[in-house]
């Protein structure tokens, strides 16, 4: 049936028989006007994306700080772009929870209220939030529903058209792209731009991605707040629960992370059955921070995943499997079987080099995946690259590894403990090493031991714990040895009993350092209940029994039962020829041992014979033993005793040069042979030489074993002493 119609100004008439599909567009854009005729066209339509956000012109986000700590400079750098001319993006990438959108929800606030600027908030986690929070954009900027919709169904550049309304908007704007942790969202569509009449604001995990490198872009990281100012945060948000103090002890075992730290405050402020103090709540941390810190979420106004700690990391993990990266998973499990300490990348060498198999982690991490693992884990944030002692390390914030540590499967725990059991006793120096090389080594490596054994507690990591300690007390690190040992002490106890072969390890190992240290009556006490422990239960003449039984000597011979010392050593020294042999560096040791003790008995008969020891260890042992050097070392210091310097002055220039090639100037036995050559030239009446010598060693000690330690204020004494004599 023909149709009759007429048509005027910009109007179309079409006319038709049969079933026909007519679409026709306009694009006006120096007008901002447009149109869109319809029916659609047949066949498959373009996804039209998610439901227009409520709101660009409002942050969209989780309960924000009411103050903004910290950020002083960061914000001021910031606010001076929104101010400016524009044409810039900035972007805030750092860890998830690191408080990135907090510093983007203030700088909104104020772009807006203080400087106004319009306000543009799109959520851009996801393409399809993206899509639809920029596309919200461009209708507050000026779009017509009819441009809008044809962008929304595909007929459309749907960037073009928003940058279009950005670039003519008639106000001056601050434009946040929020959570873009995944970069291809923005650079496949073309969404980041920059323009002359605003800036762009961008919050990311993804670190190194290159669209953050273009022309006019601006990296800010974003890290952990400082302890002071995390603790100021617990105090806002809880201000009854406690002291500054208080709140400056749960911000640190929170690593000071803002998500933490308010999800902590919201669930002090917020209790009705109970009212912790921030005291309690540091107690009940250590029974499960991770958990215990995301029931604050309910009072934050959300629960999403996003904003709990247990969940905001395993998006990134989640992101990274997408990417085919799974492994990544795994080696994040890994380190959280370690410390928050710094990780040398060489613990993870032995994997990526293919010498240890772990194919049977889940998933599987084979050695030609742990660089592109890493590298993702790097991207995301999850770790960061720092340097340590000059060694190249990466490092995970604390409660990400606590939080990753308690998801792991059931089935996964043993060998993942494995695992990194055997990566950190690869990683150990030789047992003999005593170098400041080797003392930087130990020293990066301990706290992951204590880790290791804590988290997962058996045998053979409470054995490698207390091999790390006695390789810290070999290389000279005794504060260190001391600090360690005693944590090892106490968790081994706790998990083998009192009575254990590896907690008596771990017990003798911390006598040795106790007399290290200055504390020779608890050395004492801990060293005898450990020699009648070994006695009872391993025997008489076992190694570790007649080991503590020589050790024994040192706290009794300094606290002045030089007798008693001698017998030990003496009764020491016979079971050892019995057990071990004439010949064995045991042996040798606690004879060169002898050197030093019995010069205090008087006579020198005794001692001339016992000498022979130095050149036992000669012929005994290889060249640069320590047991030699020792010998050296005790024979010249029995010779000072005597009064024979000239002696003396020979055998300790040996020992002296000896500790420094082997051991380094640091190490508290080449401090022991300096202070004895000072006395020996102070012997000689080198008043000079020995006060320049025993200058060298006050401060030396006192930078290695602390101002307090017994034998720095000895050494003072004697230093006030030697000048009276030389400018009487």
């Amino acid at each position: 049936m023909p149709i009759d119609g007429r048509a005027s100004g910009q109007g179309r008439v079409f006319q038709t028989g049969g079933d026909q599909y007519i679409e026709e567009h306009h694009h006006h854009y120096g007008t901002g006007t447009g149109s869109l005729l319809a029916p659609q066209p047949a066949g498959p339509r373009p996804p039209h994306g998610a439901p227009v956000p409520d709101s660009v012109r409002v942050p969209l986000v989780g309960r924000p700080p009411g103050i903004l700590r910290d950020r002083a400079d960061l914000m001021e750098g910031l606010r001076a772009a929104v101010t400016g001319p524009g044409g810039d993006v900035h972007v805030l990438h750092g860890l998830g929870g690191c408080g990135k959108t907090a510093v983007a929800h203030a700088l909104f606030t104020e772009a807006v209220r203080d400087h106004g600027r319009v306000g543009l908030w799109v959520n851009a986690s996801e393409r399809i939030s993206l899509r639809a929070g920029m596309l919200a954009v461009a209708g507050d900027r000026g779009a017509t529903t009819g441009e809008l919709a044809a962008a929304a169904g595909g007929q459309r550049a749907a960037a073009d058209l928003v940058w279009h309304y950005l670039d003519h908007s008639a106000q001056r704007w601050l434009l946040v792209l929020d959570n873009a942790d995944d970069p291809t969202v923005l650079e496949e569509g073309g969404w980041l731009r920059t323009s002359p009449l605003g800036t762009v604001l961008v919050t990311t995990r993804h670190a190194t991605s290159p669209l953050w490198r273009g022309a006019g872009s601006v990296r800010h990281p974003v890290g952990v707040l400082p302890e002071a100012d995390a603790a100021q945060v617990l105090c806002d948000l809880a201000p009854d629960a406690g002291t500054v103090e208080a709140a400056q002890k749960v911000a640190r075992r929170l690593g000071c992370l803002p998500l933490a730290l308010t999800l902590a405050g919201s669930h002090l402020s917020h209790q009705l059955l109970e009212s912790w103090s921030m005291d309690e709540y540091d107690r009940k941390l250590s029974e499960d921070s991770t958990a215990l810190v995301d029931q604050g979420a309910a009072g934050t106004g959300s629960g999403q995943s996003r904003h709990l700690v247990g969940r905001t990391w395993q998006l990134s993990l989640d992101a990274l499997a997408g990417q085919g990266l799974p492994e990544a998973t795994t080696l994040l499990r890994l380190l959280s079987c370690w410390a928050a300490d710094p990780v040398p990348l060489s613990l993870l060498m032995p994997v990526a080099r293919g010498e240890m198999d772990f194919g049977h982690l889940s998933p599987p991490l084979a050695a030609d995946r742990v660089e592109p693992a890493l590298r993702g884990l790097l991207d995301h944030s999850l770790i960061g690259m720092v340097e340590a002692d000059g060694r190249r390390c990466v490092q995970a914030h604390g409660v990400l590894l606590d939080s990753v540590a308690a998801g792991v499967p059931d089935d996964e725990r043993v060998p993942l403990a494995e695992a990194a059991g055997r990566l950190l006793e690869a990683a150990l120096p030789p047992e003999d090493a005593a170098s400041e090389e080797a003392r930087a080594e130990l020293r990066q490596l301990a706290p992951h031991a204590s880790r290791l054994m804590h988290g997962s507690p058996s045998d053979r990591t409470a054995q490698l714990a207390v091999r790390v300690v006695e390789q810290l007390f070999t290389v000279g690190d005794f504060a260190v040895a001391l600090s360690l040992s005693m944590a090892v002490v106490d968790e081994a106890e706790r998990l083998l009993g009192g009575e254990h072969p590896v907690v008596l390890s771990a017990r003798h190992i911390m006598g040795r350092t106790q007399h290290r240290m200055g504390r020779y009556a608890e050395s004492e006490t801990l060293l005898r209940e450990v020699l009648r422990s070994r006695e009872r239960i391993l025997g008489v003449d076992h190694p570790d029994t007649l080991r503590t039984c020589a050790v024994l000597h040192v706290p009794m011979a300094i606290l002045g039962h030089v007798e008693e010392a001698v017998r030990l050593l003496r009764r020491a020294i016979a079971g050892q020829r019995r057990v071990l042999g004439e010949d064995s560096a045991e042996t040798l040791f606690s004879r060169a041992w002898l050197l030093e003790v019995l010069p205090q008995l008087g006579g020198s008969d005794e001692f001339d014979e016992e000498a022979q020891v130095v050149e036992d260890c000669e012929h005994a042992l290889p060249p640069g033993h320590l047991t030699t050097v020792m010998a050296y070392h005790n024979f010249a210091e029995g010779l000072r005793v005597l009064g024979r310097y000239e002696e003396a002055e020979q055998a300790v220039d040996r020992a002296l040069a000896e500790r420094l090639r082997l051991q380094g100037p640091d190490h508290p036995q080449t401090l022991a042979a300096l202070n004895l050559k000072a006395r020996v030239a102070h012997g000689l009446g080198k008043l000079e030489e020995a006060i320049a010598a025993l200058q060298e060693v006050i401060e030396r000690r006192e930078r290695v074993l602390g101002p307090e330690h017994p034998f720095v204020v000895q050494n003072r004494e004697s230093l006030t002493e030697w000048r009276a004599e030389a400018h009487p």
